[in-house]
Order: C-alpha cells, then sequence, then structure tokens
C-alpha cells in the first residue's frame, strides 16, 4: 500500500523531526477546525493555497512547489504526512505531488483528521513553531495521471475506456451539481453526468471507520459497476477532490494500472459550451 499509513504508524513518530505533519484543509484559514485543535507538531494549509498555482487554473511548478514544502521544513530525507480535511484534501496534494515530482516524500493518513479524532488520539491547540526552512529536490513526474476534456471527449464511447464518476447519487443523477452536504447548490451551470459514466461513491472505497478498503475490495467494487479488467479508467467528482481519492486507492492501494483524473470534473464539463450531458429520464407525474 504505497503511500499510505495508518494512525498507529503516525502516533509513533508524533516528534520525530524527520516526519512532517501537514493537515490540508477545505476551509480557508482561521475557519478550518485545525485552529481550535490539532495532531501535535502539524501544519495546516488551504488546499488551493497549497495545490494551485498562484494565477492559473494550473498546478505549481516543481520549482514552486519545492518552496512550498520547504515552508513547511520538508527536506530531502523527509516524509511529509498528508492529513486530510477530510481525507481526500488529502489525496488530492498527493495526486499534485506525483505530478509535480514529490511523491517520493509524501504519504495519506489513513482516515485523515476524522478518524484520528474518532479514535481519540493525541490532539493540542498549541501553535507548531514555524520551521527553518528547506528546499527538496524533485525526481521524476508522474505524467500519466490527468486527463483533460477534450481526451475526454474524443474518447466517448470507446469501450476500452471506463468513465467513472465518484459523486453522490445526487449529482449523477442530474438533482443537484454539488454535495447534500453543501448548503448552497454551486459548481456548475448544467446538472448530469458524463455521458456513459458509470456511478461509483467514493465512499465505497472506504470501511465504516473512513480508512481504505483492501487491494481486493477495492477491485471488487469496481466490478460491482461493471469496469473490466483491462479498461483505462477515469475518474471525475466535481473538483476533482473526491476523483483523487479514487485515483489513489485504484492506484497505490490496489495496485490497479492506467487510472487517470479528469482534472476539470464537473466544475468544467457541466459549464462549457457544446458538452453532452446525460440524465436519466425524468419519471412522470402519476395520474392518481
Amino acid at each position: 500500500m504505497a503511500g499510505l499509513v495508518s494512525p498507529d504508524w503516525l502516533e509513533t513518530r508524533l516528534g520525530d523531526p524527520e516526519v512532517v505533519i501537514v493537515e490540508v484543509s477545505r476551509d480557508q484559514p482561521d475557519t478550518a477546525p485545525w485552529f481550535r485543535s490539532h495532531i501535535p507538531g502539524s501544519h495546516h494549509v488551504w488546499w488551493k493555497d497549497f495545490c494551485w498555482d498562484e494565477s492559473e487554473r494550473q498546478f505549481p511548478s516543481p520549482d514552486v512547489m519545492a518552496a512550498r514544502l520547504g515552508d513547511f521544513g520538508v527536506g530531502d530525507g523527509c516524509t511529509l504526512v498528508l492529513v486530510g480535511d477530510p481525507i481526500q484534501f488529502a489525496t488530492y496534494p498527493y495526486w499534485v505531488l506525483a505530478m509535480t515530482g514529490f511523491e517520493h516524500l509524501a504519504v495519506v493518513l489513513d482516515g485523515g483528521r476524522e478518524t484520528w479524532e474518532a479514535e481519540g488520539r493525541s490532539l493540542t491547540d498549541s501553535p507548531t513553531p514555524t520551521p527553518s526552512p528547506d528546499l527538496p529536490s524533485p525526481r521524476e513526474p508522474v505524467t500519466d495521471a490527468r486527463v483533460g476534456r477534450d481526451e475526454v471527449l474524443a474518447g466517448l464511447g470507446d469501450s476500452a475506456r471506463a468513465l467513472v464518476d465518484v459523486r453522490s447519487a445526487e449529482e449523477y443523477r442530474g438533482e443537484r451539481v454539488s454535495p447534500v452536504t453543501l448548503a448552497f447548490d454551486h459548481g456548475a451551470e448544467r446538472k448530469g453526468h458524463i455521458p456513459g459514466a458509470v456511478h461509483l461513491l467514493y465512499e465505497r472505497l472506504l470501511d465504516s471507520e473512513g480508512t481504505f478498503l483492501d487491494p481486493a475490495s477495492l477491485i471488487e467494487e469496481l466490478g460491482n459497476v461493471g469496469v473490466r479488467s483491462g479498461q483505462e479508467i477515469v475518474t471525475y467528482c466535481r473538483l476533482s477532490h473526491r476523483a483523487s481519492l479514487a485515483w489513489f486507492a485504484l492506484t497505490r492501494i490496489a495496485d490497479r494500472p492506467n487510472v487517470r483524473v479528469y482534472d476539470g470534473s464537473w466544475t468544467e464539463w457541466g459549464s462549457m459550451v457544446g458538452m453532452p450531458i446525460e440524465r436519466p429520464p425524468e419519471v412522470p407525474p402519476s395520474n392518481r
């Protein structure tokens, strides 16, 4: 299970200067739970500040990512533990680090912040000292982890590819464009799913404790929605966070080859002029 560590593993290494813990949150600074309590010695970062270029809807260059890692004290020889708040906000930066050449430094805490808290493990409200800057060196980036809209569009109907929509059922059916947990339904101009996509809720790749399923169970979940052995898999969601969780689970845990994330996901597809969209037929009202 490359790239994944357990809460037990991390708990025995708290205080190790070569283990750098960063909680990546969906919430902006000062509103994130980290500021209330956090794993001792951990740092906080908002996902966009860490994973995106400052001016473009693009990932940072390896040099920029090295500087961001260095700000947390991550140097060559360190282990960067990504703590997701929630879990998919750890797999997303892991995916980005793979594409910028720093996957060799990173691991994901299984279950993220939610599982750590639920198990009653150590938390503190003490501030974490700012580390001395360091600068890690990138390695060869992973170049086959991402796919763009043009390639997705060109491959519609290709039986060699499986499009896997890991959003909620409401999003897949075209009832919403964002999860029901968000009060404001936003993120795209149209509702529905990419034609031919099968639905596999990302939470089905996790157990009841919020940790990842074992490799055999992950592959079984793919088979349950009709994905065949040997097919290329393209995962997508709304912003690619949940899609990156599926990519991480399938490639780094289940060792499934040929899996990519459609980076723009539904935020892009559902707002672009001319893109085909599927929605299940509406049930006609009863005459009774």
